[in-house]
């Protein structure tokens, strides 16, 4: 008998029941995204920037109200912002990187007039619904480097690994885009990729979606807006779910997958957690 054959039917099923039912999720103590509290950003009285001065990612700028403001869409994880800010404003988090479907619940911002906007799930539209009724209960992907470093790509990977087994959730990669319905994107789209992944997508069959993977996609990250590198997806491809974070981890691929087929809840708007 093969030793692995042998290990499995020792160690039994590896694969988790999350997020269909309760089960580890693999990220346990995982360090996540900051959290900003703007109540307790002094920046607008003492005028303090230094969680500016050292975001190496321009995620954090001074806002219109003389406040700060983050933009998750840049944001790369590096906690160097929890190090820096005195009060503090920014603290370490164990939070994912999350989907949301309108880029502007990515960027949080610290002024009154930008309260935290309703959560409730935008209604399903006749249209939605017909889409969603032609994918059925699969959902198959065509993935495009557009210029990624291969983090985002190690993390799509391991959803296919017997922990993850992306396949459970009748979710499928597949390599021709006209068996696609949805165009997942990372990387900020270097020039020399740009019309490869409009060629790509004017292929894939009606209807389609497209996801903009990592922060590279979603803003650009450290190296967008170069003489060869756009700031990722914006204004290239319509949108549909924009997922931060460098990288991404499985489980948050999962939720913003699921998020698409509103099968899970948007869990951030205006770049603040249900929770917070």
């Amino acid at each position: 008998m093969p030793v692995w054959t042998w290990l499995g039917l020792q160690k039994g099923r590896a694969t988790t029941p999350w997020p269909e039912r309760p089960g580890p999720d693999g990220q346990d103590g995982v360090l996540g995204l900051p959290r900003f509290d703007a109540a307790r950003c002094s920046t607008a009285q003492t005028g303090c920037t230094d969680c500016v001065a050292a975001c190496p990612a321009s995620a954090i700028s001074r806002g219109a109200a003389g406040g700060v403001q983050l933009d998750y869409a840049r944001c790369v994880g590096c906690q160097l912002c929890t190090e820096v800010c005195p009060e503090p404003a920014f603290t370490p988090s164990h939070d994912w990187a999350f989907g949301v479907r309108d880029k502007a619940d990515l960027l949080h911002v610290s002024s009154e007039q930008n309260a935290l906007p309703s959560e409730k799930e935008e209604p399903i539209t006749a249209e939605l619904e017909q889409e969603l009724k032609a994918f059925g209960k699969s959902l198959h992907i065509r993935h495009v480097d557009a210029g990624s470093c291969n983090g985002c790509e190690s993390e799509l990977q391991a959803l296919l690994n017997p922990f993850y087994n992306l396949h459970r959730l009748g979710i499928f990669f597949t390599p021709s885009p006209r068996f696609a319905d949805l165009l997942l994107v990372t990387g900020p789209v270097t020039a020399a990729m740009r019309e490869p992944l409009l060629r790509t997508y004017e292929a894939m069959p009606q209807p389609r979606w497209v996801m903009a993977v990592g922060t590279c996609a979603t803003g650009g990250c450290t190296n967008g807006g170069g003489y060869a590198c756009h700031q990722g997806l914006d204004g290239i491809l319509p949108v549909d779910v924009w997922l931060p974070g460098c990288p991404p981890n499985p489980a948050a691929l999962i939720e913003a997958l699921l998020l698409l087929l509103r099968r899970r809840p948007q869990r951030v708007h205006g770049g603040r957690y249900e929770s917070a």
